[in-house]
């Protein structure tokens, strides 16, 4: 050990040579940090180390577990020896006890912090003087509390371990603000007072009030008081030097002791009574009787009242003007005033203990249901007399839920609904244009109601409970243990029967929706397509060909089945009687070519027709069938020779001219042929004639008599008598299905076109519709109504003169089921009403008092000895009884009074017994009627009475006047308008929302003429307010006023749909509306406006136009026109021309010419062409057929053909030309690709009858060339493309719902109970939001009208007289206040004092005070004494801010009292001033400041004034105090300068001076910089600002800044840091590193040698392993 260190020693010696002085300071300092672990004899080197304590172990939770720690014995030097080297009798344990914690100890265990401690300041800133010199707003400080871990179940302490396990402890400290201190701050001085002598020397006084306390530690108030003595002059006689005083009125008592003559007096009267309780007269007895009774209600003799009458004295001494009593013949004798007089014993309020708690008014088990209430009581057993206290609180109540195993659950309530009412669209019409409400046959959107009503949702299960109690208190105690094998709610079993409606209110939650859009189905009407042709004339039934009655058929098909079935489409087969019928025919397909007979090269011959077998459909059937028909035979023919003429073939005949024939009409149709070539002039067969090239045959040769089979409508569906037993068995099936299956039959007949009904053998049995088919029967639905709800509450109100008001009760039910199909009617009767049953009298309560008793004198005995008694005669006191009565005058219990009736009159009064001496009148009798208003005059009269008629001093009527006469009331009125108009109200229309149900309201009147209100005010004479009957007004002036009614949009009829865009293939066309008239006032907003303002709604359907509809027909070609003739042969060039029409197709053929552009131009065949006419012996060709199709895909190398044969050989040596023609298919000349092409959607198509609602949208396939021209859709569909597209979608119109309303709510009741600005309000709500294009809904949801004026009635106090004592100069007196009625209109200004009868009504209160104080004790002082004034009226609020905040300190108002003197000599003798503050609400935060009157001034000052502009005395803080800069030249009008006494511009405190450069004066104030400290105990880095502070400051600044401030100035005088600054900066670092660096050698640890530490690494593993045990 002792190498080590001295080893040690010698490497700090060599590592400090040079600086030896310093090492010998750190090595002492060193060695002293070191020797602290040894012990005080130097023996020990070694201690006991601890480890952590590790984690509480257990098997339970809670305190049975342990925790250790590591223990080893160490080394000063800081390793690890054995623990033999320590003393083991200072060997700290290695294990405890703890509590284990568990997840579960969470809910047992919670901190509890406590309250915080009062703000106090930051230790590093506690210097006093600083802080009041510094502080600005507030000063920074700190508060504490305390934490600890605690029990929740009974609060005890515990381990904070055991919380901090689950969180975190709460933090012990915050920073907080601590307000400066506020000085004392008072109002300035009011005006001198006059001087309190009118001789001699006096004083005057001025004072001033506290307008805010002084808070925290700040200067307390000055004197309120100034005084100013005053001499008007010397005295001409003796001042009044003695002044009698009046002391206060002693407690009252009673008399101790009673004469012997009240004795006998009480004596006498009973056995007066038991002499007259003698007299034997029956109704003398009765009269007796009664007087009794009366006098015993008028006797004090109740229960509740215990009136003692006593006495009360008082002293009159004589004072002197310095104060000193003297005695009371030194003062002036005059009427000496009372000093003794009767009074009542004062008696506190007494009660009887609380009753016990009223049962819960809940009745019910609910936790969602707000809580009940139970109440309690206590009765009066003695009421308050005189001053004793008032009563307490006589009922309690608190909220309460029931408790019990028996309490059922409370009732719920939800909303129920009746079915939806059948869809109608006439509801949306009438919204939209009432012209379109009577349509029938309307389908699509629309809209259904429903009624909402409030149930009882558990009435049943209620109802159950109830019958399972009684049943259980009924039944014996062995029934009642019988418990229901299974839980009530299961064992219920429930009728599905309509609930009870209720109250609409008892419901909550959201209202469910009465109304809804919903979809009539459009029916699909029926589409056919054209007829067909005529038939041929078959039999009517082929198997029986045995009548010869035949017909021909034309049929069409259906092309949009309808709603329904096919069976609601017209005819689909006409039918035409004909002759000779076959039901099988040959039809010609085509003929051969022409063949020359015996086989010779031309000349006659025939053609060979080709024909199938075909029935009456045009079906080709077996050949077998036609064998019974001829087989038509060959048609004669010739085939030209070389020389003969040669004609065309004929064309196909022509469309029949006629579909029928009659007796005038004939069908006839045409072909033609033309000539190809003429014959050779000799031996050639020659050209016929023009009229041989034509044929004509008749066609359509059938009657024109059509008939067809004509259906009715199906009729209604009715019961199948042989479906009996299919009904039966149906009957059981849901409520929603079918029930049974009917039948439904039509009349079906036969008729004539153009005719009518014919008999039925006129039309083919074979197409006869059916007569019956059967039918689905709808259920039969009873009408289903609730029960009735519980009748409405009778209200019970009472008129003016207290009579109950009659009244009617409702009940009402709901239909929620609406009878059909032939089930049960609803009942008429929905509604009930029936008077209610009213009590007889008005619930109410008044006051009853009886006859005040006699006047009660003080005892003789006790006043005889006093100047100027009289035994009999004198002011006493008197009292009554007061009783509880019902409006009727029925007696009550006075508690009920005490609950509801107005304050209880007085039961005592102070009276007078006439001496006499004394005056005696009656009293006054009624003023005499008015016999005309404000002329007239009014009197009233009373009379001496007795002794007084004789005397004198009666008579005098200046002193007892015995009449008054006054002005009649002069009752002219003023009525004149008030206020606004109110909204334009219509009148009322009965729409109020019932109590029961709630439904859609039909469509209200929302518009048109109304009335507008003002109100009206009514003004007496007096201009005082008087309720609007005076005036013969009901308080309303009421002027017509229009609510415009909203106009629509209005758009015009659809126009007619455009013709299709294409005329072959898919187009479209569109029909549109246009703006006819904008809307206005809410009306239905119109679709989009385009550029021009129009609005332009459009409907775009796609089209198909058939590609054959118009075709090209070409007439004939004309004869040759040869060019160059050659009239021998007859040939050579020429020119044919033919006419070519545009004609509309149909299925028999071209019908009717038509305008040429409809037919597509690039197929027109030619109308001319040039060609060589044959020569005779030319070989002759017909025209070319047509050219056969490309095959696809098209390319070059693929042909395409025509073909035409030989008419005429040529002769011998002359060849034909070619018979085919070839040319090469090419693409989009000749030879064409084919695809579909698919249109847009079109716009959402509706039915003609539906307004909105479910629609569909359509597109068609349109076949489009490889060229882009669209072709019949036959092409594309002989290519067997593929069809992949929808073509149909549904959509939706949105209906155009308006805004639906809630009726108007019940007027409100008034804002303001009186005056001029009350107001009504009602509102409604929005039923039904508007949709699509519907009306909006009207932004007025609410209205108001005035409510009629009412006088403002209220008791008021009339100001306090002066102090009142008697008949002498001083002391202790009254003053005196009265209650009087004062109307208003409800503004706090232009109240004017009425009768009181006019606030009879009132509660007898001021300002909400019920305490009526109409008389307290004042003091009177006397000539020469000090005193306190009265208290000063409460100052304004003012609160405590700090920074612009407020702080917690709240709000204060304060008041005070000033002294004021009157005696220079007594000025020592005055009491101390006062005043008192106490909390308000709502302060405001004021500051305060120096203000100057300006140098300009002729009186120039300063003054502190308060921001609100008061001028007051403290408040301004001393070092803002303002100086006099006007002495500094040039002035100090630099920011943060003052002017010095030495005329200096100085800067201010935190700030230092700036010199400029060139004239050596102040430039500017620059700030000196701030130091932050950050305090080492906040976590978060809270940062303290400390500025530097003016060392030579004085502590206490005054006005002027006296003496020279020193600063070191840090910067020249360019604004720049000086060098110095830079240098002392720099040598600080330096130093700094340097002393760290020496602390740091020399309490580094020395390096140990090799050997020690391999023996240090020895022994740790051992001390690792070993845990302290000596057993070891």
């Amino acid at each position: 050990m002792g190498l080590g260190w001295r080893g040690a020693a010698g490497t700090l010696r060599i590592r400090t040579e040079g600086s030896w002085h310093l090492l010998v300071t750190l090595l002492l300092l060193c060695s002293f940090w070191k020797a602290h672990t040894q012990t005080d004899d130097g023996k020990s080197m070694y201690f006991w180390e601890t480890g952590p304590w590790g984690r509480c172990m257990g098997s339970d939770c809670g305190p049975g577990g342990s925790q250790s720690r590591a223990v080893w014995c160490a080394h000063v030097d800081g390793w690890t020896t054995l623990h033999t080297n320590c003393d083991q009798s200072q060997r700290p344990s290695n294990q405890r006890n703890c509590f284990r914690v568990c997840d579960w100890h969470k809910d047992l265990y919670d901190w509890k912090p406590g309250t915080w401690n009062e703000c106090v300041p930051v230790p590093a800133k506690t210097f006093e003087p600083l802080r009041l010199l510094l502080c600005s707003g507030a000063e920074e400080g700190i508060q504490t509390r305390e934490v600890g871990c605690m029990l929740k179940s009974d609060g005890s302490p515990a381990e904070d371990a055991i919380c901090e396990y689950f969180e975190p402890k709460p933090r012990l400290e915050q920073a907080c603000l601590i307000p400066c201190p506020q000085d004392c701050v008072v109002s300035e001085y009011s005006p001198w007072t006059s001087c309190s002598k009118t001789c001699g020397t006096g004083l005057r006084n001025r004072v001033r009030s506290v307008l805010s306390p002084p808070l925290f530690g700040g200067a307390i108030c000055p004197n309120l008081t100034e005084f100013q003595s005053c001499k008007l002059g010397p005295c001409s006689g003796p001042e009044g030097m003695y002044s009698l005083r009046v002391g206060p009125w002693d407690t009252c008592v009673l008399p101790q002791t009673r004469t012997e003559r009240q004795v006998k007096r009480r004596r006498g009267k009973g056995q007066g009574l038991r002499e007259r309780a003698g007299v034997k007269d029956p109704e003398t007895r009765e009269l007796i009787q009664k007087k009794r009774t009366r006098n015993r209600l008028n006797r004090q003799e109740s229960p509740f009242w215990d009136i003692q009458v006593g006495y009360q004295t008082r002293d009159v001494t004589c004072i002197h003007r310095n104060g000193s009593t003297v005695g009371r013949n030194l003062c002036t004798q005059r009427d000496i005033p009372l000093t003794i007089q009767s009074c009542v014993l004062s008696k506190d309020c007494q009660v009887t203990d609380w009753t016990e708690w009223s049962t819960c008014s809940k009745a019910c088990v609910d936790p969602e249901t707000p809580k009940g209430n139970r109440t309690r009581f206590r009765q009066v057993l003695q009421f308050p007399v005189g001053d004793g206290g008032d009563c307490p609180q006589l009922e309690e109540s608190e909220s309460c839920e029931p408790q019990g195993e028996g309490v059922t659950p409370c009732s719920t309530y939800t909303w129920r609904t009746t079915e939806w009412s059948d869809c109608r669209v006439d509801a949306l019409l009438s919204q939209q244009d009432r012209r379109r409400s009577n349509l029938t046959g309307l389908c699509g959107g629309g809209l259904q109601t429903r009624e909402v009503y409030c149930v009882e949702a558990n009435a049943d299960l209620l109802t159950f409970l109830k019958e399972l109690r009684e049943r259980d208190r009924n039944a014996g105690q062995t029934q009642r243990q019988q418990k229901p094998s299974v839980p009530p709610l299961l064992s219920i079993t429930f009728q599905i029967t309509a609930s009870r409606p209720v109250e609409n209110k008892l419901c909550k939650g959201q209202i469910p929706n009465r109304s809804q859009l919903c979809q009539i189905p459009c029916p699909i009407d029926c589409e056919v397509s054209p007829w067909g042709a005529w038939g041929p004339c078959t039999f009517e039934n082929c198997e029986d060909q045995t009548s010869k009655k035949g017909f021909k058929l034309r049929k069409r098909r259906i092309t949009n089945e309808p709603t329904g079935g096919p069976e609601n489409c017209p005819q689909l087969v006409e039918a035409v009687p004909c002759d000779d019928p076959s039901c099988y025919i040959w039809q010609l397909v085509s003929l051969d070519q022409c063949v020359p007979d015996d086989e010779k090269l031309c000349g006659p011959g025939s053609q060979i027709p080709q024909v199938q077998c075909i029935n009456s459909n045009g079906e080709e059937v077996e050949r077998d069938l036609c064998s019974s028909t001829p087989v038509p035979d060959p048609v004669p023919c010739e085939v030209p020779c070389s020389r003969d003429c040669v004609l065309s073939d004929w064309t196909p005949w022509s469309t029949c001219s006629q579909t029928c024939s009659s007796k005038t009409i004939e069908g006839k149709q045409m072909r033609t042929r033309s000539i190809l070539a003429y014959n050779a002039g000799e031996g050639g067969a020659l050209c016929p004639n023009s009229s041989v090239l034509q044929e004509v045959r008749n066609c359509n040769e059938h009657a024109c008599t059509v008939y067809h089979w004509q259906t009715g409508p199906w009729g209604p569906c009715t019961d199948d008598p042989s479906a009996s037993s299919l009904n039966v068995s149906t009957v059981v099936r849901s409520r929603q299905g079918p029930c049974s299956m009917g039948m439904q039959t039509r009349k079906v007949i036969c008729v004539r076109v153009n005719v009518g009904q014919v008999p039925p053998k006129k039309c083919p049995d074979g197409p006869r519709p059916n007569t019956v088919r059967p039918c689905q029967l709808p259920c039969k639905k009873d009408c289903i109504v609730t029960p009735f709800s519980d009748w409405m509450p009778c209200p019970v109100t009472c008129d003016a003169a207290g009579n109950i008001v009659k009244s009617q009760q409702s009940r009402k039910r709901l239909i929620i089921q609406q009878p059909s199909n032939g089930g049960q009617e609803c009942p008429e009767v929905l509604e009930e009403e029936q008077d209610c049953e009213l009590p007889k009298v008005c619930p109410g309560f008044r006051w009853k008092t009886h006859k005040w008793r006699k006047c009660q004198l003080v005892p003789w005995f006790l006043r005889q000895n006093n100047v100027g008694s009289q035994e009999t005669c004198g002011p006493g006191l008197q009292t009554r009884a007061v009783s509880c009565r019902q409006l009727d005058g029925t007696q009550a219990d006075i508690g009920e009074c005490l609950k509801s009736a107005r304050a209880m009159p007085p039961i005592t009064q102070r009276c007078q017994l006439p001496c006499q001496d004394d005056c005696q009148l009656t009293n006054w009798s009624k003023f005499s009627s008015c016999t005309a208003d404000c002329v007239g005059v009014r009197t009233r009269k009373r009379a001496l009475i007795g002794r007084s008629k004789k005397k004198d001093k009666c008579k005098n009527t200046q002193m007892y006047p015995l009449s008054e006469t006054q002005y009649c009331p002069c009752d002219k009125y003023n009525a004149q308008p008030v206020g606004n108009w109110s909204d334009c109200i219509l009148p009322e229309g009965g729409r109020a929302e019932s109590a029961v149900g709630l439904k859609v309201q039909g469509d209200i009147k929302e518009c048109g003429q109304g009335y507008r209100y003002q109100a009206m005010v009514c003004y007496d004479q007096d201009n005082r307010l008087v309720e609007t009957q005076r005036c013969n007004s009901h308080g309303y002036i009421e002027e017509a006023c229009i609510i415009p009614c909203p106009s629509d949009c209005k758009l015009s009829e659809w126009s007619n749909w455009s013709r299709c865009s294409k005329s072959c293939g898919s187009g479209v066309k569109v029909r549109s509306k246009w703006l006819r008239e904008k809307p206005y006032n809410g009306g239905r907003p119109c679709p989009k406006l385009d550029h021009i303002n129009q609005a332009q709604v459009y409907e775009v359907v796609p089209c198909q136009s058939d590609c054959n509809q118009y075709v090209w027909v070409a007439e004939p070609w004309s004869v040759w026109k040869v060019s160059n003739v050659d009239l021998k042969e007859n040939c050579g060039e020429g020119v044919q021309t033919r006419k070519v029409r545009c004609m509309l197709n149909t299925i028999d053929g071209p019908s009717e010419p038509v305008e040429d552009y409809l037919c597509d131009p690039e197929e027109m065949p030619l109308g001319a062409r040039e060609s060589r006419l044959p020569c005779p012996e030319d070989c002759v060709l017909n025209d070319w057929g047509p050219w056969s199709r490309c095959s696809l895909p098209c390319t070059r190398t693929k042909n395409r053909e025509r073909v035409a044969y030989i008419l005429r050989s040529p002769s011998l040596g002359r060849q034909c030309p070619d018979t085919v023609d070839r040319e090469p298919c090419s693409l989009n000349l000749n030879c064409f690709n084919y695809f579909y092409n698919i249109t847009d959607w079109s716009t959402c198509q509706l039915s003609p009858n539906a307004v909105c609602g479910s629609g569909i949208k359509t597109r068609m396939l349109d076949c489009v060339r490889s060229d882009g021209k669209s072709v019949d859709i036959k092409f594309c569909e002989e290519l067997n493309l593929e069809k992949k597209w929808q073509m149909n979608i549904s959509c939706v119109v949105e209906c155009p719902v308006n805004c639906q309303l809630s009726g108007w709510s019940a007027w409100s009741e008034c804002s303001k109970t009186c005056g001029l600005e009350g107001k009504m309000w009602r509102q409604r709500s929005v039923v039904q939001a508007s949709q699509g294009d519907g009306r909006p809904c009207p932004s007025q949801m609410e209205q108001w009208k005035p409510c009629p004026v009412r006088p403002c009635y209220r008791w008021r106090y009339s100001p306090w007289s002066e102090c009142r004592v008697e008949s002498v100069v001083c002391g202790h007196g009254m003053r005196y206040r009265n209650l009087s009625c004062f109307v208003s209109d409800g503004s706090t200004e232009g109240e004017s004092l009425v009768d009181e009868e006019l606030c009879s009504s009132l509660e007898l209160a001021v300002d909400g005070d019920k305490q009526i104080m109409l008389k307290e004790a004042c003091t009177l002082p006397c000539p020469g004494e000090c005193y306190l004034m009265e208290w000063s009226d409460w100052s304004s609020c003012v609160s405590i801010c700090v920074k612009g905040a407020v702080v917690d300190s709240g709000s204060v108002q304060v008041r005070s009292r000033a002294v004021v003197a009157q005696e220079p000599e007594n000025l020592l003798l005055c009491p101390d001033q006062a005043w008192e503050s106490q909390p308000c609400t709502g302060g405001e935060c004021y500051e305060y400041k120096w203000v100057s009157s300006g140098t300009n001034s002729s009186q120039p000052s300063m003054w502190c004034q308060r921001s609100d502009g008061l001028r007051v005395t403290g408040g301004c803080p001393l070092m803002n105090l303002p100086v006099d800069n006007s002495s500094c030249d040039p002035p100090c009008l630099m920011p943060k300068t003052f002017c010095s006494e030495a005329n200096f511009c100085r800067c201010e405190a935190g700030f230092t001076e700036v010199l400029s450069t060139t004239t050596g004066q102040l430039d500017r104030c620059a700030p000196i910089p701030i130091l932050e400290i950050p305090t080492a105990g906040d976590k978060r880095g809270d940062v303290k600002t400390s500025r530097a502070i003016n060392p030579t400051l004085p502590s206490t600044i005054l006005p002027g800044r006296t003496g020279r401030t020193w600063y070191l100035q840090p910067y020249g005088p360019d604004g720049k840091l000086k060098m110095w600054v830079y240098g002392v900066a720099a040598g600080a670092f330096v130093l700094l590193i340097f002393i760290v660096s020496m602390i740091y050698l020399a309490c580094k640890k020395p390096k140990r040698p090799q050997r020690q530490r391999q023996q240090n690494n020895r022994l740790k593993p051992l001390t690792l392993a070993y845990d302290g045990d000596t057993d070891m």
